[in-house]
């Protein structure tokens, strides 16, 4: 199946495991993609485009620079983002900087950029990755849950203020899912990130976490012309498991 024949792809976050299975998906199914990370060396793509989403210039360039390189963009996935854990009272100023930078700051950017490259070549797909977290917030995770929050509100009016330009805005909502990010942070709290995601697992009515392929298959649903009727939708993603 190659339901991205022709079609050009932006990818952000692409090193990362979301990102990763992301384009390799939509390049499985015949994309063409461009990828941002800070370092996307180790990921096969068609358009290499590295930078630090925290700068302003490089995040409002980006979707002019994936249109050059690839010479269109149909699909833009909004996949960047980071985990700032704990209360407000426990989060510096430079956990709330990096948090609204890259998880709300950044994909307002490059919403906006690609927005008008998208409709004079007749319209496009953007999917953005809010979070189960963001639609019903739990606890010790407050600028997270705010942060993927707000893109998941973004999300919803340009859902509604685009779709006249065959523009299509949704957002997929994971829960927790098995990644580097993921791991790490176990590792940092002093768990073994194997025990942990088994244990975790269990919490899950399915059995398990999500796979990053999970995530991607949700992801290319949303951008492929099967979801062509979806507008500012938000999908979870979550093995049934609730918030909490």
């Amino acid at each position: 199946m190659e339901r991205f024949r022709g079609k050009a792809a932006l990818v952000t976050g692409a090193a990362g495991g979301i990102g990763a299975a992301i384009v390799r998906q939509f390049r499985a199914e015949g994309a063409i993609v461009a990828v941002a990370d800070r370092d996307v060396s180790g990921v096969e793509a068609d358009a290499h485009l590295p930078g630090d989403l925290l700068d302003p210039a490089y995040a409002d360039a980006l979707p002019t620079a994936a249109f050059d390189a690839l010479g269109a963009l149909d699909i833009v996935i909004n996949n960047a983002g980071v985990i700032t854990r704990g209360p407000v009272t426990a989060t510096a100023d430079s956990d709330w900087a990096l948090s609204l930078g890259v998880n709300v700051e950044a994909p307002f950017r490059i919403c906006r950029s690609a927005i008008p490259i998208m409709a004079a070549a007749g319209g496009g797909a953007i999917v953005n990755v809010s979070s189960c977290w963001g639609v019903r917030p739990g606890p010790n995770h407050a600028v997270y849950c705010m942060t993927k929050a707000a893109i998941a509100s973004l999300t919803q009016c340009m859902g509604m203020d685009h779709a006249h330009e065959n523009i299509r805005v949704n957002a997929v909502c994971p829960n927790e899912v098995n990644s580097p990010m993921l791991r790490t942070g176990f590792a940092r709290r002093g768990f073994d990130p194997d025990t942990a995601i088994a244990e975790l697992g269990k919490t899950v009515p399915l059995g398990r976490i999500a796979e990053p392929e999970d995530i991607a298959d949700v992801v290319a649903f949303l951008a492929s012309d099967a979801a062509r009727y979806m507008c500012g939708s938000l999908v979870e993603v979550n093995g049934g498991k609730p918030v909490g």
